[in-house]
């Protein structure tokens, strides 16, 4: 047995780091990196946030991190946590996992619903349809013999580049995730801070700029633009960059 706190903050010192130092590097919040070290976990926001914490700080500090971790589950876990439990078939915590599932997607079924309906009613409304602009054309000058004679040439009308989203949407599909969003970047204004609970959704403006995202259990969150899932969120505790073309 060992302290957790205490061997934390002398490998820290020893390396010649300071808690901003850290919060740098891995993008914890130095409040939380202090409730790492004085062990006060009442401070943090779950057992599964302590365990992602820890794995970050310990990594980084080049310790071992699953040794961390178990000395945290045999002395002060409460036992693991209800969205990393898989309850028997017909208990209520499946079925109720199941509604938590279904609810985002029924409600973009709905949407998706709607959509085609007022699509089609515009199109029903229409006598005929829209044909598209001819391509347009232009003379250039052919000398031949010593003559000059007009050859035409076709232009055709360029495509529009789609529009980009202005607006993206978190959804806690699989469980509750804390979240930091800033505006701007890491060092940008908060926009919002806490835990986003399961079958909950996160409206996301990108109108103003590119947002910086912090997950606290990103593997239980699902990230939409445009009607479609985006790939590329961290694995564990981490930071991303989320702009009108995507994840960086």
């Amino acid at each position: 047995m060992f302290e957790i706190g205490e061997s934390l903050r002398e490998a820290r010192i020893k390396r010649g780091l300071s808690p901003a130092d850290v919060q740098k590097a891995i993008r914890i919040r130095d409040r939380y990196l202090q409730a790492l070290e004085e062990e006060r976990w009442e401070l943090l926001p779950g057992d599964a946030y302590v365990k992602g914490f820890l794995r970050s700080y310990a990594d980084f500090l080049g310790l071992d991190a699953n040794l961390y971790i178990d000395e945290f589950n045999s002395r002060f876990a409460h036992g693991e946590e209800p969205q990393f439990r898989s309850p028997p078939p017909g208990s209520a915590g499946s079925a109720s996992r199941r509604i938590g599932w279904l609810r985002p997607l029924l409600a973009i079924a709905v949407i998706v619903a709607i959509v085609a309906a007022v699509a089609a009613w515009q199109l029903g409304r229409s006598p005929h349809k829209t044909s598209p602009p001819p391509p347009t054309t232009s003379t250039t000058p052919v000398t031949t013999g010593g003559a000059t004679t007009k050859a035409k040439t076709s232009t055709k009308p360029k495509a529009k580049p789609p529009a980009l989203p202005t607006r993206a949407v978190l959804v806690a599909s699989r469980g509750s995730c804390w979240l930091e969003v800033r505006k701007g970047g890491a060092n940008g204004t908060v926009i919002y801070e806490q835990t986003l609970p399961q079958g909950q959704t996160l409206p996301l403006n990108l109108k103003q700029g590119p947002l910086w995202i912090t997950f606290g259990a990103p593997w239980n969150v699902d990230l939409r633009m445009g009607g479609k899932i985006v790939h590329g969120l961290p694995t564990s505790v981490g930071s991303v960059i989320l702009t009108r073309r995507g994840l960086s």
